[in-house]
């Protein structure tokens, strides 16, 4: 029997072989993505199928709470797994949920003590293509799996030790990009081979029994500290919503709602009211689980609360989880999963939205909520680079700005070094900075988006998955301003000016000028009371400028120091006349009361589109639609509120609406739901 430090000891080593695994796989990669960006990760999972370690600050962090069972007991219905083996699959719905989306192709090695099975080794990559419709295999409009390139089950890649040369024949017929991702794959089973080797040194030492004692130890370890610190949270229900931008296919909003349970160190998470998947590629494959993606605000407020919580599996152990089934966190069929990172991203803004009530002094406002990896294609598809994986900054808190031009989200990828890119795609960098007057004003700052700007070297193509937050901005809280809004652009201020919602593959021209100024972040706090040098911080280093620190903040600069008087005189004036413009609602929930200064500031447009479509109503359209199959409900949704927003500007939900098209829009959706209604009575 292990003492607890010869466990704690053994767990050391553990996290030491996954990180060691992360080296080995970056550095043999071939693609920028793997590489540069670092899209990848490793772990081990004892036979529970749990990773029981997974590195701290290496590849994503969001994938800790995988499941391998699924896809292992898919892989073995044929016959168990022997030494030397490798699994390989990617497919959401094959793999039972292990994969995300077809380009995340995940590797698992069973790992033997003699003859005996004690665990597994796990990695992922981002392959750069896995054919399908367009190049990266990635792009919004895909409506469904089969367009989105090569569906691999879970099946043996290698053999006894060797690589079944007929599925590496498939691998390669079925991607523009072969080679790239033979050597991603390939830095995949470098990662096994290390992981293997080391498991080995440590059952060497503690035997198959003691190596499951290990792997208990760390899950409930982490399970019970991550119990202790979400124990700080004021038990309630709290319920939050968000929008996407559109659904894919039509200029229709797509809503997500949590209501989050908190109850003596769990969460749990109901995603009810949130609307049915889509024909499009913004599906999440979750079989009605908590899945890892999902939950990595959950992770991130643990790690916040508890920073050097180990990361494990037994994360999983207090959250619950409730999503019906085809909606879009529980996709069914063979609904399109490719941009499912923009909805998973707005799932984090509403889980913050709904537990800053229960934590207001910890959670932050909404970070920029997008992740868009801008990718150029050569015209000829022999070459799918991704310029930039681009964010935005994270979400100001009580006592602190937000980040700029980092949010580590749901991926935590790295930027591409500029001269990597020139070096390697037929592109020039003409711009990559934090955006200025882009994150949320507040007594504590949002963070600042990102401005990247590039000219293309030869003709291509550009895609940009994940555009997000064109329509609605990041909210704020507690009096905080919401964040700026995202725009790309073609060929700025030119007479071919193109400025993009939806990006499919869109054409480039040697020559063609692209600008993607992502979304800032909500800042917290009022910003009249914002610290008068922290706001001439902003100002001298280029984030805010002179004109927006006196809009926003009540503070005059001049000749690069604050005019002291003149700031009082300004503030002080404001403050008498109730001056606010954040565009604060009430916070809902039930339970406790929530004080008027802690509300959600969500900006104007939204605040237009919850005028017409406010949440009960919404409520009761979503009841209908559940009701109706699967397959049928996002086009009814569409038809429904599309037959409202016909009625009004076509940049609705802006501020161009007259009062009397809101008033009549109000009324078509409130009738178009008593209608709707009615047919299920």
């Amino acid at each position: 029997m292990l003492t607890t430090v010869e466990k704690d000891v053994a767990h050391t080593r553990l996290q030491a072989a996954v990180e060691e695994m992360c080296l080995t796989l970056r550095r043999a990669s071939r693609s920028l993505y793997v590489r540069d960006a670092a899209d990848f990760a490793c772990a081990v999972a004892d036979l529970s199928g749990r990773f029981v370690a997974y590195p701290q600050d290496v590849g994503v962090s969001g994938f800790v709470g995988l499941d391998l069972t699924p896809a292992i007991e898919a892989a073995t219905a044929g016959g168990p797994l022997a030494p030397g083996d490798v699994l390989l699959t990617n497919d959401p719905y094959l793999s039972g949920g292990l994969s995300t989306h077809l380009p995340d192709v995940h590797a698992i090695a069973p790992f033997f003590d003699g003859d005996e099975l004690v665990g597994y080794g796990w990695a992922f990559v981002h392959v750069s293509d896995v054919g399908g419709r367009v190049p990266s295999s990635v792009s919004v409009l895909n409506d469904s799996v089969f367009a989105e390139g090569l569906r691999i089950p879970p099946l043996r890649y290698v053999r006894a030790g060797t690589v079944v040369p007929e599925v590496e024949a498939i691998l390669a017929a079925n991607s523009r990009t072969p080679e790239a991702n033979r050597g991603d794959l390939h830095a995949m089973l470098a990662a096994l081979d290390t992981g293997r080797r080391r498991v080995s040194e440590l059952t060497a030492d503690l035997g198959p029994t003691g190596f499951a004692d290990v792997g208990t130890f760390a899950r409930e370890q982490s399970a019970a500290r991550a119990r202790s610190a979400l124990r700080t949270l004021a038990d309630g229900t709290y319920r939050f919503e968000d929008y996407l931008d559109n659904d894919g296919v039509s200029g229709v909003p797509l809503r997500v709602v949590v209501t989050a349970t908190v109850d003596d160190g769990a969460v749990h998470l109901d995603l009810t009211g949130t609307d049915p998947q889509v024909e499009a590629a913004l599906n999440m494959v979750t079989f009605g689980r908590a899945h890892s993606w999902v939950v990595t605000r959950i992770f991130a407020l643990i790690g916040t609360l508890d920073p050097a919580v180990p990361l494990n599996g037994g994360l999983m152990d207090v959250i619950g989880f409730t999503a019906p089934e085809g909606t879009l966190l529980n996709a069914t069929g063979t609904a399109a999963t490719g941009v499912r990172h923009a909805t998973t991203s707005r799932v984090n803004d509403v889980v913050s939205g709904a537990l800053v009530q229960a934590a207001p002094e910890v959670l932050p406002a909404a970070s920029s909520g997008l992740v868009v990896p801008v990718v150029f294609a050569a015209a000829d598809g022999s070459r799918v680079d991704v310029v930039e994986p681009m964010v935005g900054g994270t979400g100001a808190r009580f006592g602190a700005d937000g980040a700029d031009g980092r949010d580590s989200g749901i991926s935590n990828l790295s930027n591409n070094p500029v001269e990597t890119v020139e070096a390697n795609v037929s592109v020039r960098v003409l711009r990559y900075a934090l955006r200025t007057d882009s994150g949320g004003a507040g007594q504590w700052r949002g963070g600042s988006g990102l401005e990247l700007e590039f000219e293309a070297l030869t003709d291509g193509g550009l895609l940009a998955r994940g555009l997000e937050r064109l329509r609605f901005r990041p909210w704020g809280f507690a009096g905080g301003r919401p964040g700026a809004l995202t725009e790309l652009v073609v060929n700025e201020g030119q007479p071919d000016e193109r400025r993009l919602s939806v990006v499919d593959v869109h054409p480039l021209r040697a020559g063609d000028r692209v600008v993607l100024r992502t979304s800032g972040a909500g800042g917290y706090g009022d910003p009249l009371e914002r610290d008068e040098d922290a706001v001439l911080a902003d100002v001298a280093a280029g984030l805010v400028t002179v004109d927006a620190a006196l809009e926003a903040y009540g503070v005059i600069v001049r000749d690069g120091a604050v005019d002291v008087a003149a700031t009082a005189a300004e503030r002080t004036g404001r403050s008498v006349s109730g001056e606010r413009n954040d565009g604060s609602i009430p916070g809902e929930r039930t339970g406790r009361s929530v004080s008027a200064e802690r509300t959600h500031s969500l900006g104007p447009e939204r605040e237009r589109w919850e005028r017409v479509f406010p949440s009960a109503l919404a409520d009761q359209l979503d009841a209908y639609l559940r009701t109706l199959p699967t397959t049928t409900r996002a086009a009814r949704r569409r038809e429904v509120l599309g037959g409202v927003l016909a009625g009004l500007p076509e940049r609705f939900p802006g501020v161009a609406a007259s009062e009397d098209e809101l008033v009549a829009a109000e009324k078509a959706f409130a009738e178009a739901v008593v209608a709707a209604a009615a047919t299920t009575a």
